[in-house]
């Protein structure tokens, strides 16, 4: 484990180096990937489209405590990062169909298995909070 810390370390050192880095991290590759990907609600669409492709209605009902205009943003998001692909259908009214692009299902397989985990985990990782929160009080 140790070798792939020192391997991150040396990669941020890396680019920290690169003359469009200029000494900052801001612009790194990683966490600009990261950003998107831990969104609140990327993470649950991509694993929902990972099953099939789903009508916009459909993913609404799905998910309702999103709002319209999140899930708008949030699939726009994701389709500009190539995670996503959109398909209007000339139907009336139209119906817009979104599904994963091979760049979304090669992401969903790392992402699978870091929601397992947390799935696994959700109740250490509470109670590490409400530990910490009491010492803190």
């Amino acid at each position: 484990m140790d070798a792939k810390i020192t391997d991150m370390k040396t990669r941020l050192e890396i680019y920290r180096a690169s003359p469009e880095a200029n000494g900052r991290l801001g612009n790194c590759p990683i966490r600009d990937v990261f950003n998107n990907i831990g969104g609140k609600w990327n993470s649950l669409l991509v694993a929902l489209l990972a099953e099939r492709p789903y009508r916009f209605g459909e993913l609404r009902r799905l998910v309702p405590d999103i709002s319209q205009r999140m899930l708008t943003q949030t699939l726009r998001e994701l389709q500009r990062d190539g995670y996503v692909h959109r398909e209007v259908f000339p139907t009336k009214p139209p119906s817009v169909e979104y599904s994963l692009t091979d760049l979304g299902r090669s992401m969903f397989g790392p992402l699978n298995e870091l929601m397992r985990w947390a799935d696994h985990n959700a109740a250490a990782v509470r109670e590490a909070r409400a530990r910490f929160d009491t010492d803190q009080a």
